[in-house]
């Protein structure tokens, strides 16, 4: 089985995140957080501003890393590092997805998320559920 190495973006504004809709592919319409593949000789940073640029068209600032998930798909194995992020400059462009939500704690399980994002919705209602959100990530 291939490993496929991506970032995701955890864009927060006003307590709330920013999931994003997959308009194309074997897991059309299901949910994600942004982002992409690591390209040979990028760094995690470097790999999610970019992915992030061409994906929604904002400049993002990377606040803190919160978690690394790897799942097992049928056909490849991901690992996911993900980062609590802001957007910087911009407004936000689907070019990707078919459409996109801004989310609180309380309503993140209201989209059928993909399963390896199922994992990082656990993390963050952790962490804002205590309160410690930022001190954890």
């Amino acid at each position: 089985m291939r490993n496929i190495e991506v970032v995701a973006a955890v864009i927060h504004h006003n307590g709330t995140y920013l999931a994003t809709q997959r308009g194309y592919g074997e897991f059309e319409g299901m949910w994600e957080f942004p982002g992409g593949k690591i390209e040979p000789g990028e760094s995690c940073d470097v790999a999610l501003k970019r992915e992030i640029r061409e994906e929604l068209g904002v400049d993002i600032a990377i606040n803190k890393f919160i978690y690394t998930t790897q799942y097992n798909y049928p056909s490849f194995h991901l690992i996911m590092h993900c980062f609590l992020c802001q957007i910087e400059a911009g407004e936000i462009e689907l070019r990707e997805h078919k459409s996109a939500r801004w989310l609180t704690a309380e309503t993140l399980n209201c989209v059928e998320w993909l399963p390896a994002d199922r994992e990082i919705i656990e993390v963050l209602k952790k962490g804002t559920s205590c309160n410690i959100l930022h001190t954890v990530l």
